[in-house]
């Protein structure tokens, strides 16, 4: 039976809609003419109750039979003797009822270039809360960056700096007013849903009802509802009633999670804004609690050092009574540095990064019965410190998993993947969701942003600058914009202008962020690398002169990333490369010792008849020769170089192989072999003899590989120096006597038989260079080895 109020069903309200536009009718005009305020005319038009005569003369004016649009009542709430109602049923009424509707809704995810959406329990990793807000943090450059570097730079990272996490829904709990931060693509919206699902599913707040908001389209929502209103519009086709929407916040059981504060126009902030404020308000504390809190406020004092954090006396009373006090939660989600947001009440909790363990939950789960296996793709992650370093941003990560599900590898070329990055950030995140930003500065495009940031990366990273105060960063933008056409010329303006420009950069694309206050700094130190690789190849100064100050960085392990990046971003790598070529040359042409060794090596490779190319063969008698002591080296070192000039060195080089193919080089393999062994001994290990120590020289090995009668001859004599291993003390003795003198008559031998094993006595100097030298050229071949663009000759 209908009561002595009416609502209109939404089919209803659509009929009236267009009997408005048939009578040529406003509903101001409306009321007007049935001589009532504009009030319940709106509240007709939206479904709300109204009036029953009033409900049945609109439909009167209208032409419309009332019975066919009105809507169906819902059942009454159950009432207990003392009248008053059963909230828990009506929870379990309305939970039951709007299960689809938040399911639908919050139950998958789609982001980028994803080509279908995706279940969000089966991709969501849980989400660890900063409790402390890190741009609050009051710490120095210095301090910052005692706190998140080490001796190996390859592991410098800016997103590591040390603050407690505590888990997500622990900090839900912990709060009944939350406003959570995050940077861009955090996973905020991510997490909100989640928690819309495990409460509807009765894993987390079981005793509450999700509401799940998006304030951008609350904002926007046609004749600009409350906050009540709109959340009865959302849920009116899941036949709730206003009243029990208005029951459910009175008694405190609504989880109400608001999504993307920042998202909302400039125009509709105050608005939006007000209505939270008024809904948390009045609805934070339970009529229950409002009633009997004066009741227990003596008990509670006894207790009241264990509650006094927010909320202390409302936590106490949940906890003792936990069947009757509720309050409901307020969790709403905004970008750090957006515009400034106060909500007196509200705990505000900034998202973390995700640590190593959420990036390989995350990727497990991605790749999980794909084709490509997650094990692959957390390897590859740990071998590309710089493309790790973006999988802590959610958003990034995904992006990553994207590229890396298409090929199973990364794109050889970073700056590409770079590139991508940037591009979800500076353009797709805002855009795939129809968000419009305010333009703080009208004539900053995407690319002048990029430029900027180019700028500011350049300069810093020259000087060392990973952090910089914001003063600093200002005055960058300052000087950048100034010379924009048409721009304003007034300091004061331009000051303004920069304080806006940095918080607009910040919040709306996450590239720079606060990392302490009032101390910024590149989001990544990959974007940092990627800016400034990118003003050395675009730049608007002399290209020769922006290459050229690439180049003598060459032997700088801190600009191996940007170099790579240059050469990958460049259209045309080839001028570049023959720069460092010239310049890796010029390390060591007045060296006249260094050019002696060096055209022995280039002889001594020739001499060897190896299926390999020359520069092969000579990378490795460089790497075997960097072993001698002469280098102050007293193992044998890496061959990086051998394997970057040809990756099938291991099958190539190994002396079984090279023994059938090219005897040559497997005996001066075996000789150089034994000659390391025998000096080990010989004078490094000497005084450190333990049993089963006494080097095994495996003279005979060499002499299956030698077809030099005379060597053969000389190695036997050697041979039958030695003491016999058993006997470990005449042994030890013998080496500590006669070991050294040994080691340099073999030497001799070889030098004499093979050309190797020259001492060459280079200065300590002189090694310096010679290792400069080394992995100048190591840098460059890796060089070559990527995919930069190289015209043939």
């Amino acid at each position: 039976m209908f009561g002595r109020s009416l609502s209109c069903s939404p089919e209803g309200i659509q009929k009236a809609k267009k009997a408005l536009i048939r009578y040529s009718l406003t509903q101001k005009a409306l009321a007007q003419e049935l001589e009532v305020t504009r009030q319940p005319i709106g509240k007709f038009f939206t479904g709300r109750p109204v009036d029953r005569n009033l409900f049945v003369q609109i439909c009167d004016r209208l032409d419309l039979e009332w019975e066919e649009i009105v809507a169906e009542p819902a059942s009454e709430p159950e009432v207990n003797q003392d009248n008053s109602i059963d909230i828990d049923a009506i929870v379990q009424a309305v939970r039951e009822k709007i299960k689809p509707l938040i399911q639908e809704r919050c139950g998958t995810m789609r982001v980028l270039d994803m080509t279908q959406p995706i279940g969000l329990n089966d991709i969501y990793t849980s989400v660890n809360i900063l409790e402390k807000i890190t741009g609050q943090q009051r710490l120095g450059i210095n301090e910052l960056l005692q706190e998140c570097t080490n001796e190996d730079f390859d592991r410098f990272g800016l997103n590591t700096i040390a603050t407690k996490r505590v888990p997500g829904l622990e900090a839900v709990e912990k709060y009944f007013k939350l406003m959570i931060l995050g940077k861009p693509g955090a996973g905020k919206t991510t997490f909100l849903k989640y928690l819309a699902i495990q409460c509807i599913e009765g894993e987390f707040q079981g005793n509450r009802v999700p509401i799940f908001i998006t304030l951008k389209d609350f904002a926007e929502a046609a004749n600009k509802p409350g906050l009540l209103e709109y959340i009865s519009q959302l849920f009116s086709s899941c036949k709730i009633m206003t009243t029990q929407v208005a029951d459910l916040f009175k008694h405190g059981r609504v989880l109400l999670l608001l999504d993307g504060l920042d998202e909302i126009r400039e125009e509709d902030s105050s608005e939006v804004i007000h209505q939270i404020r008024e809904a948390s308000d009045n609805f934070y504390l339970s009529e229950e609690f409002k009633k009997d809190s004066l009741k227990y406020s003596q008990e509670f004092k006894k207790d009241s050092d264990k509650y006094l954090f927010a909320g202390g006396l409302l936590k106490w009373l949940c906890k003792k009574f936990p069947q009757k006090f509720y309050t409901n939660y307020f969790v709403t989600t905004c970008r750090i540095a957006a515009n400034e947001y106060t909500f007196e009440k509200f705990i505000e909790v900034e998202v973390a990064d995700f640590d190593n363990d959420q990036i390989s939950n995350f990727a497990n789960n991605w790749f999980k019965d794909k084709a490509v296996k997650p094990e692959t793709f957390i390897k590859r992650l740990e071998e590309n410190n710089r493309i790790k370093q973006l999988a802590a941003s959610p958003l990034l990560l995904t992006l990553l998993c994207l590229a890396f599900e298409e090929s199973g590898d990364f794109p050889a070329n970073r700056s590409e993947l770079y590139k991508e990055g940037l591009d979800a950030l500076l353009k797709k995140w805002d855009a795939k969701r129809g968000i419009q930003r305010d333009q703080i500065y009208k004539k900053l495009s995407v690319q002048r942003k990029e430029d900027l940031l180019s700028k500011m990366a350049l300069i810093t990273f020259e000087r060392g600058d990973y952090f910089f105060k914001q003063k600093t960063a200002e005055q960058y933008i300052i000087d950048y914009i100034r010379n924009l056409p048409n721009a304003n010329t007034d300091d004061e303006a331009l000051q303004l202008d920069s304080e806006r420009l940095l918080k607009s950069i910040e919040a709306q694309h996450g590239l720079l962020v606060e990392r302490a206050k009032g101390i910024y700094s590149f989001s990544h130190l990959t974007f940092h690398e990627y800016f400034a690789a990118r003003e050395i190849v675009f730049g608007t100064h002399s290209l020769e002169e922006r290459l050229q100050n690439l180049v003598i960085h060459l032997n700088d392990k801190r600009w191996r990333e940007v170099l790579f990046l240059a050469l990958g971003m460049s259209p045309s790598a080839d001028h570049l490369l023959l720069l460092m070529k010239k310049h890796i040359d010029g390390l060591v042409v007045t060296d006249k010792k260094l050019q002696k060794f060096l055209v022995w090596l280039k002889e001594k490779s020739i001499s060897v008849d190896c299926p390999c190319k020359p520069s092969t063969v000579r990378a490795w008698y460089f790497d075997y020769t960097r072993s001698y002591i002469d280098l102050n080296m007293n193992n044998p070192v890496g061959i990086s170089l051998v394997r970057a000039l040809d990756p099938t060195f291991d099958i190539k080089f190994n002396p079984d192989f090279a023994l059938k193919f090219n005897p040559d080089f497997a005996l001066d393999h075996t000789l150089v072999k034994t000659l390391l062994r025998a000096l080990d001994f010989a004078i490094f290990r000497t005084h450190q003899y333990q049993d089963g120590l006494i080097p095994d020289l495996d003279i005979e090995n060499v002499l299956k590989r030698t077809l030099d009668p005379k060597l053969t001859q000389s190695l036997r004599k050697f041979q039958e120096q030695l003491p016999n291993k058993k006997d470990w003390q005449r042994s030890q003795q013998w080496w500590l006597a006669n070991g050294k003198a040994w080691y340099e008559e073999l030497r001799e031998v070889m030098i004499k038989y093979r050309n190797i094993g020259h001492d060459w006595q280079f200065s300590n100097e002189q090694k310096e260079l010679l290792q400069q030298y080394y992995d100048a050229n190591k840098l460059l071949v890796d060089c070559l080895n990527s995919d930069c663009y190289v015209i043939p000759i």
